[in-house]
């Protein structure tokens, strides 16, 4: 979804259920200038989910009751007991705790779960806090946050094209895809393979974000081109 809008991903990291171990990281992203970051998951009722509080340590806020987010979460309550998925709609203090957001943040309308998510703004960065359930996730981001999400990239277009390799080892691709890489500093290559053996078909896969589609899939085309004669020069066959 990111590639598809003109974004690129700098970095994935998998973190336990910790304030310190998530404020860390988010103030690192800091560091590093990233202009967007996602979190997944945290967002619900239990202790464990501490999402929320490690923003607010990174962003130097505090967590308090926010109206529009204690609204949602208690409509949401009262149709999940309409519809028997619950036993009863009452604002329990585990059920507050998901209306409990970092000052300034502001709460995106789930359409799936009890849980909002969340956007915080920053001098340095945005924020995205998105629940870790597949479905709400899912529901979000094709949803109430794809409107904003365009906003934050702009009108980025991302292309890809993979090339089929005749060749049984990765090292031997190395030369020509740093030859490449060099010319086209701006476009993503990426090789592939299942096992080592003769019989194996490398993929490379050449990917490219730009300011348009003609702008991407030029900067694909002209690194495929290269890429082509590099690995010609190598002696290593192009799959047709």
């Amino acid at each position: 979804m990111v590639r598809g809008m003109g974004g690129r991903v700098r970095r994935i990291a998998v973190l336990r259920d910790d304030i310190e171990a998530i404020s860390e990281d988010i103030k690192a992203s800091f560091e590093r200038g990233t202009d967007l970051i996602f979190t997944c998951g945290g967002l619900g009722p239990t202790d464990d989910d501490l999402t929320l509080a490690a923003v607010a340590k990174a962003t130097s806020t505090s967590i308090s009751l926010n109206p529009i987010a204690r609204e949602f979460v208690e409509t949401r309550y009262k149709e999940l007991a309409l519809r028997g998925f619950v036993a009863n709609d009452e604002m329990t203090e585990p059920r507050m705790k998901m209306a409990h957001l970092p000052e300034g943040a502001r709460p995106i309308q789930n359409p799936v779960g009890a849980a909002p998510a969340v956007i915080i703004k920053t001098a340095r960065s945005s924020i995205i806090c998105l629940p870790g359930v597949p479905a709400e996730l899912k529901g979000l981001i094709e949803g109430p946050l794809k409107d904003i999400l365009a906003e934050v990239f702009g009108r980025g277009s991302y292309r890809e094209r993979e090339l089929i390799v005749e060749c049984g080892d990765e090292s031997e691709l190395a030369p020509a895809l740093r030859r490449v890489g060099s010319l086209h500093p701006d476009v993503y290559l990426k090789s592939r393979a299942s096992h080592f053996g003769p019989d194996v078909k490398f993929r490379v896969l050449i990917s490219a974000s730009g300011k348009s589609d003609s702008e991407a899939a030029e900067m694909v085309e002209r690194a495929a081109t290269d890429l082509t004669a590099a690995l010609s020069d190598a002696g290593i066959n192009q799959q047709r």
